[in-house]
Order: structure tokens, then sequence, then C-alpha cells
């Protein structure tokens, strides 16, 4: 349970409760993982497929992008590109001001390997400088490439089809499909679900994220886990590196509450939750309709957080402006090849790259 004193912040008292959710940054991966397996174990709910066919809205990322992509390798494994926008607008202006654009707040890429039954994650982070591709944004218009570009600027100056082509110049691999999570979206998603169980293994206390952990197990509601996947400046080293770390420790927990919850014997939570899970997320447009999506999902479903090696892309802090980090060249071709031929990742990629010292702090 939790309890919120006279300064605002948000305590946590080791108690369960059941709660709303709120997630943001890495938690947008977490939700395209969510309404894979609930949408997974709606087959049989046919009823529904207006309803939720209605919901779905893509994005033509083959028709922007063309032809100039990297060759697509049919070896049984599928990467996907999982994206979340930091847009004020609309209902995400409760954390922040709309400035009339949208970054890409996460991005994750997801390698399901043959067979379907494991799958690497890469966490690329926002701070990334990179050589970004000239691209077209949605309007047609012409993006002119740049030299030591933030990676989530792709997004705000181009759009999805722009993100995409950003991440095949890095990696040299072909994004099978790409799936956007809106926030508040996501929020909706745990609030359905019930929470999101975590246990910190030190206590956190943030005052911009009012968060208020004493060590111990929590259920976190929907303030405390936007305020966990937005907390930097006291966990680790201070950068977002750190903050990646806690992003991915609670998207396993999200993964493993998703399985517990025991959704799929219970037919009006699992139509509220795919409701809601295809009312959050842009999916490319081969993934647009329930029938497309419920095939993807299907061959995603038997995946649980065991199965799932995460990692961030290996980077060093920037000599010229340590507020931002840069691709280690030699290790990000080890991780980009051992995808490619859909191998995994060898643990001499990420020897040498600086990590955000915030791992095990929270499971």
């Amino acid at each position: 349970m939790t309890e919120q004193n006279q300064n605002g912040r948000i305590r946590g008292t080791g108690r369960r409760r059941k709660p709303p959710a709120k997630g943001r940054r890495a938690a947008v991966a977490a939700a395209w993982t969510a309404a894979v397996l609930v949408l997974a174990g709606g087959s049989g709910l046919g009823y529904v497929y207006f309803k939720l066919n209605g919901n779905l809205k893509g994005v033509d990322i083959n028709g922007q992008l063309g032809k100039d992509r990297p060759e697509n390798v049919d070896n049984g494994s599928m990467d996907i590109l999982v994206l979340g926008s930091d847009s004020r607008s609309g209902a995400n202006g409760d954390y922040g001001r709309d400035e009339g654009g949208a970054r890409s707040d996460t991005a994750m890429v997801v390698h399901v390997y043959e067979g379907h039954k494991k799958a690497s994650v890469v966490s690329i982070p926002r701070d990334t400088l990179i050589d970004r591709p000239a691209c077209t944004d949605e309007k047609g218009g012409k993006v002119a490439a740049e030299h030591r570009a933030m990676f989530n600027t792709a997004y705000e100056v181009g759009g999805p089809a722009c993100a995409v082509k950003t991440v095949e110049a890095m990696s040299g691999i072909r994004m099978d499909h790409y799936v956007e999570v809106d926030f508040t979206g996501f929020k909706k998603l745990i609030d359905r679900l019930g929470g999101v169980e975590i246990t910190t293994t030190k206590a956190i206390r943030d005052s911009k994220s009012h968060l208020d952990l004493e060590p111990g197990t929590h259920t976190l509601d929907g303030e405390q886990s936007l305020g966990l996947v937005r907390t930097r400046k006291s966990v680790g080293d201070g950068s977002d590196l750190g903050r990646i770390q806690l992003q991915q420790a609670f998207m396993k927990a999200f993964i493993d509450q998703v399985k517990s919850v025991g959704v799929f014997s219970d037919p009006k939570k699992l139509l509220d939750l795919a409701d809601t899970a295809t009312k959050a997320i842009t999916p490319d447009s081969e993934l647009d309709s329930v029938t497309e999506l419920m095939g993807f999902a299907k061959g995603l479903s038997g995946l649980g957080a065991d199965d799932v090696h995460m990692i961030t892309l290996p980077v060093e802090y920037d000599p010229r402006d340590p507020n931002r980090v840069v691709p280690l060249e030699a290790q990000g071709k080890q991780v980009w090849a051992a995808l490619k031929a859909d191998r995994p990742i060898p643990a001499s990629a990420t020897r040498d790259s600086a990590t955000g010292q915030a791992a095990g702090l929270v499971k």
C-alpha cells in the first residue's frame, strides 16, 4: 500500500494494493508486450473483432521508406522497433508542456529469435549522438541528414518512418514491424491490469519524480510507476543510462504480472484489456487489423520475462558533452552482427560500455 504526505511525495509502505498505473519510457515496451499477450489470449472472442479493429490506426512504414532499406532476411527471426513518444499534446499534457513536437522518449529494438522462444532487447538511449540519415517526413517533406544529432530527434523531425530509417542505418537490420505506444494509453492499460509488483533492494527517493520507496516489495500504482521510470538523478550515476536499467527491470516485472493475473479465464477482463491495449498502440500498416495483430501476438505469447535478454546499446559518455553518449563502434557492431545472424548477443559486446550503475536496484 502507499501513502502520500503533505509535500506530495509518494511513500511505499510495503503493503499491497490494487492500483491504477502509469508508465512512460521503458514501460512503453512493456505495453507492447501486454498488448501481444492480451490479444493472443483473446482468439476465441470473435464478437469483439469490429470493436477492437476500430481502435487500430496503422502507419505505412514500407510505403514511406520504399526500397532504400537493408535486405529483408527471411531466417525465421523478427525485428521490431518499439517506440514511445514524449508528446505533451492532449491527455499527455499532464506530464509537461506541449511544445508542438514529439520525440522518441523510449526506443527498443526487439529481436525475436527463430522459433519465437527467446528474444533480445536493445535499448537505445535517447541522448545518443548519431549520424541521422536524410529521410521523408509524414507529409512528404524532405528532412536533411545531420551529423551528431540526438537519436530521439529522428522521430521529432520525420515521424515514425524516419525513426525506423535511423535505426536501420545504425544497425544494418531491416525492421519487420513498428509499434508505438502512447503513455497515457499505457497508464490505462495498467489501470486495467491492477498494478505492477516490484522489489527494491535499496531505498529510492527522488524529489523530481515524487517517488519515496523503502527497500522491499511494493505493488506500484500509477503515480509510482511513472515516478520509477522517470527517476534518474537519485539512482546510480544519475544518468539516463541508470534510468534505462530501472525501465528494463520494470518491463520484466510487467511481463510477469501480465502472465500471472489470470485474465484469460475472465472474458470481461480480457475484453477490457484488449480494448485498452489496442487503443494504446499505433502499429505499422501490416499489423493494423485485429486479424494481423492476432497472428503476430500468437507467435510471441510464449515469451516470459526469463526468455528476454535485455541490454543497452554499448555507449560511452561523449568527451565533448558529458550529458550525451556516443556509440562504441566495435561493440555496437558485435551487437548488430549477432542479431542479424540470429545469434545471442555476446557478453563481450557490453563489457566496456557505460552502464548507469543502477543494475539490481529493482527486481
